[in-house]
């Protein structure tokens, strides 16, 4: 009886990580199509740059700026970011993110993050991450200026 126990209790196990597996690779398209638009609208309005400690698409301001970021969420059911170069880190100035029932704005991409050392070198992360506490499939991406520097981060993600 112990041995059917213990048997029905792995093969439940593996179910359950296999069935997470599938879900997650399930969304890995979506986190692309999600990426590819939010980086098609911001990049419509303009070249990104950083001016005076906020960052441009064009001539337009993204601190505070949730517009985009909302069109995102409605047209994808994701939640999607634009982080700002400050300092060494990355700090959240437009989301969809919530924390304790209010936009993220002024949370930091946490230097533990799987999509930091990625997104240091100037490369793409896409896999799961934590975000304020909570799994999702996500991808990330730099957002660099005309000189081909990192000033922000492109982020998109599914909660799982």
């Amino acid at each position: 009886m112990k041995k059917i126990l213990v048997l029905i209790i792995v093969v439940g196990l593996m179910l359950g990580f296999s069935a997470k597996f599938v879900w997650a690779q399930d969304y890995a398209p979506k986190v692309k199509e999600a990426m590819k638009l939010l980086k098609d609208k911001l990049n419509a309005l303009g070249t990104p740059s950083l001016q005076g400690g906020f960052l441009y698409f064009g001539t337009i301001d993204m601190n505070g700026n949730f517009d985009i970021v909302d069109e995102i969420e409605d047209a994808m059911g994701c939640t999607a970011t634009v982080f700002m170069k400050k300092g060494d880190g990355f700090v959240r100035i437009s989301t969809n993110v919530m924390k304790e029932g209010h936009r993220a704005i002024g949370t930091k991409l946490a230097e533990d993050s799987p999509a930091m050392a990625s997104i240091k070198i100037g490369e793409a992360y896409y896999g799961p991450a934590d975000i304020l506490g909570f799994k999702y499939e996500t991808g990330y991406e730099p957002i660099k200026n005309a000189a081909g520097e990192i000033i922000g981060v492109y982020y998109v993600g599914y909660k799982l």
